[in-house]
């Protein structure tokens, strides 16, 4: 069902290594133009595993120790076998180097820290049946029926649900980042789009809807908030507004915008990359780098921040021989703004992937963190209804191709 991935690369501490380390773990694109049919081919082999019964649940209270045999140690390995996690033969014995494996294998396709240690999380993820796996490969396999890509030699690709950036090459990731996308109740919108400029030392429009809320909440605790983060008020045709002429009520619409000045403090960091789409949207540096050290990486306001940007940015610009690295980091020193425009735009998708297989054949899921399969599963259940009185359903279609 799928290959064994490599052998996850040792803990890393700085964005350069961070991002080697993710990726050592595979170079198979998450989304190429056979990702449609592979999903379809995982889902049908999903569902076979479901007419055969499915897999066992692990008990919450087991405990799993190595070298130690344990009474759910065989319960384990029957439920690694099933998804090939584990070789058939390796049917029995106590908690060893060959179960532990095994165990990182399906740790590792479930997004997961490839330890070889039960933890909460891992067992959680043992336990969601095979009917949900099946679900989630569905509304993936949807999603990507409806999407408009154009794959180009270059392209850069964002799965949400696992917050993850790949720099695509020649049908190879050459390239993978950490990425930081939107908060569950300020989910990251799924699109394609073109990348036309790298912007150095940008400064930060602040969205009406954050100074409407935001911005008006330290104001009212803080009048002194603007000037501490080198925030200016401008009016029409960007002439400055004294802050504290305006009304930080936040019960109207601001009649102004909110500019972030370029410098260690903006929120954009150092790089803005620019990919015009219809929800405003971009990707970008970080004053907060340390938040991609988490697991959990659903903190943003809709834009997605991105690990290591300015070795993401010397990617996008390697075709233009003057922007090295070298130059985006003196000219990120020197602290003026930069606008550098792509000679050749590189197409973008940003996509909800909670289930897919790679072409490697490793089966790969990923938590429904913005409960979007649930809702696009409603919805063609609804439409399943009439289409069954026709005898045919569109997800049924794709599956059956």
């Amino acid at each position: 069902m799928h290959a064994v991935p490599a052998k996850p690369a040792a803990a890393a501490s700085t964005p350069e290594s961070r991002s080697a380390a993710a990726l050592a773990l595979s170079h198979q694109p998450t989304f190429d133009e056979g990702t449609a049919r592979r999903i379809r081919e995982a889902a049908l082999s999903y569902s076979d595993i479901a007419v055969r019964g499915g897999w066992p649940m692990i008990p919450a209270d087991a405990k799993f120790a190595p070298g130690v045999q344990g009474p759910h140690d065989d319960l384990l390995r029957k439920r690694l076998i099933i998804t090939e996690d584990l070789a058939a033969d390796k049917s029995a014995g106590p908690y060893d180097d060959v179960l532990a494996e095994a165990l990182k294998r399906f740790q590792a396709r479930h997004g997961l820290a490839a330890t070889g240690a039960m933890t909460p999380r891992t067992l959680a993820a043992l336990n969601v049946s095979v009917h949900k796996r099946v679900q989630q490969l569905e509304a993936s396999l949807e999603r990507i029926a409806n999407m408009d890509f154009k794959f180009g030699e270059r392209y850069v690709v964002v799965n949400l649900p696992a917050t993850y950036a790949e720099a695509i090459e020649n049908d190879t990731v050459v390239r993978r980042y950490r990425v930081i996308v939107g908060k569950t109740e300020k989910p990251s919108p799924t699109l394609t789009a073109e990348i036309t400029s790298v912007n150095l030392n940008p400064t930060w429009t602040v969205p009406s809807s954050i100074s409407k809320t935001e911005i008006s909440a330290h104001m009212r605790k803080d009048p002194g908030y603007l000037a501490r983060m080198h925030m200016e008020v401008l009016g029409a045709n960007d002439a400055p507004i004294d802050p504290h002429s305006v009304d930080w009520s936040g019960s109207r619409t601001p009649n102004f915008t909110v500019r972030q000045q370029s410098g260690a403090w903006n929120a954009l960091g150092a790089v803005k990359i620019d990919m015009p789409n219809p929800y405003s949207v971009y990707m970008h540096d970080t004053n907060q780098r340390n938040l991609f050290a988490d697991d959990y990486r659903f903190d943003s306001h809709g834009c997605s921040r991105v690990d290591n940007v300015r070795d993401l940015a010397a990617w996008l610009l390697k075709d233009q021989p003057k922007w090295t690295r070298a130059e985006i980091d003196r000219v990120i020193a020197g602290g003026a703004r930069e606008d550098v425009h792509l000679t050749r735009k590189i197409p973008v998708a940003w996509i909800y992937l909670t289930g897919w297989m790679t072409s490697d054949q490793t089966v790969q899921f990923r938590n429904d963190i913005y409960d979007q399969d649930a809702q696009l599963l409603e919805a063609t259940a609804e439409e399943a209804a009439f289409f069954n009185q026709a005898g045919s359903h569109p997800l049924t279609a794709h599956l059956a191709r």
